[in-house]
């Protein structure tokens, strides 16, 4: 326990001194901590968060996923060949921000993954590959690239693979909040999957894939979407338009060249999971966004594409495939060498549930 300091910045004498030792060892023996000897850990006057930014290469992750595929088997214990990105600034917890999980994992040809559920909300998205279904309380879906596909809380999955080829994705999950909370429940399913079939749609998307139509039989909101999968080509086409708008002279982009679209629930028009927001940006060759600050973090992959990002004072270039962490307040900003495409995932339904929220853009607030 620390001595404990004058809060005035007046000299203590030795009897004060020695009460004040005896105090302080009360307060240990009683497993009491004082808030004047640690209110700048407690109460920082801008976030402070444990994790750092980060970059990931997706060429190295996708070598040791490879290897591991050779190595590891898949199956009921481990469950998943699944890597965790173990920010560097968490002390060796597999957790890319203090409330953000992110895995590259990968299936070799006609594995098979166990069923199992879990508290934790989840979702996959595929950099490149395809031949694999995700199976979601017994409806097979597809998964091809660009693709954006939800496991939200307590749903059983499992995933197969039709094909002799591997296939790698991202998946992202709420983890480490589900942790610090204690909320966190598993719980097996099926060996396998219970239904290997390989339709090129799913039951999921036929009832809710159809654009600003929705289905009476379901008059409820729900909690998370009921859609299982947000196909690349509908996200592609959105992005593009709003680019094409913008030529035209219309109001459509988040800023000049910068083209952005949220995943939403169908049955609320909100976020797609109530602890984790996914959102696709696109910028033009040359386009620029501006340095901000947010609370909240953010794990971020390059879809398509080259550039920079700027994190805090360091700039890193980014190719297809790498992957990046956002902690909390910590400013950002990206340049397009190319047309530069990225989606990104963060926790902001939480901190917006909790009204934590809070954004600076020097350029913007001054």
């Amino acid at each position: 326990m620390p001595e404990g300091p004058d809060l005035m910045n007046a000299p203590v004498d030795a009897a004060t001194q020695l009460e004040l030792d005896r105090l302080y060892a009360g307060f240990e023996a009683e497993n009491l901590a004082p808030l004047w000897t640690q209110l700048g850990d407690l109460m920082p006057m801008v976030p402070a968060p444990k994790a750092v930014p980060h970059v990931w290469r997706w060429k190295t992750l996708y070598d040791l996923a490879r290897r591991s595929g050779d190595l590891v088997p898949v199956g009921r214990g481990g469950e998943r060949r699944a890597i965790g990105l173990a920010n560097p600034g968490l002390g060796g917890a597999a957790y890319a921000t203090s409330t953000l999980w992110c895995a590259i994992q990968y299936l070799g040809g006609h594995e098979t993954a166990p069923e199992h559920r879990h508290s934790q909300n989840a979702f996959r998205f595929v950099i490149e590959g395809e031949g694999v279904w995700t199976v979601v309380n017994g409806d097979p879906v597809a998964m091809r690239r660009g693709d954006f596909l939800l496991t939200s809380a307590w749903n059983f999955h499992g995933h197969h693979n039709d094909t002799a080829n591997p296939m790698a994705w991202i998946d992202g999950l709420d983890i480490p909040l589900a942790h610090y909370i204690d909320s966190g429940f598993f719980e097996f399913g099926s060996e396998r999957v219970t239904d290997e079939a390989s339709p090129s749609i799913s039951r999921s998307e036929r009832l809710w894939s159809h654009p600003g139509l929705r289905p009476l039989s379901v008059p409820d909101a729900q909690v998370a979407s009921p859609l299982a999968a947000y196909r690349w080509e509908h996200t592609d086409a959105a992005l593009r338009e709003q680019l094409a708008l913008e030529d035209e002279g219309y109001p459509a982009t988040l800023a000049p060249g910068h083209a952005g679209i949220r995943f939403s629930n169908p049955t609320t028009g909100g976020d797609v999971m109530p602890t984790l927001r996914a959102e696709f940006h696109r910028l033009r060759a040359g386009a620029s966004t501006d340095p901000r600050h947010e609370v909240g973090s953010s794990v971020w992959q390059v879809f398509e594409g080259s550039g920079t990002v700027v994190l805090g004072d360091t700039e890193q270039r980014l190719e297809t495939g790498d992957l990046f962490v956002v902690p909390s307040w910590v400013p950002w900003s990206l340049h397009a060498d190319t047309q530069f495409d990225l989606f990104r995932f963060s926790d902001a339904p939480l901190m917006e549930r909790l009204h934590l929220n809070r954004t600076y853009v020097p350029e913007v607030s001054r």
